[in-house]
């Protein structure tokens, strides 16, 4: 049971694993709002494209 005690005592002091979890939380951040800038800026992104394709094949 000591042995057992000990274990969770180290266990809740590593904190090797909390960087992980840190950079983990910080690279789905990153990835929603990536995701929702592309959402929110997409058809102004394909219009201005399109804007720009029209104006060179006219030219």
């Amino acid at each position: 049971m000591n042995s057992l005690i000990a274990a969770a005592k180290v266990f809740a002091h590593d904190e090797e694993g909390i960087t992980a979890i840190e950079y983990g939380l910080i690279a789905a951040t990153m990835v929603a709002a990536v995701s929702a800038a592309f959402v929110l800026l997409g058809p102004a992104l394909k219009t201005a494209f399109t804007t720009i394709a029209t104006a060179i094949t006219t030219a």
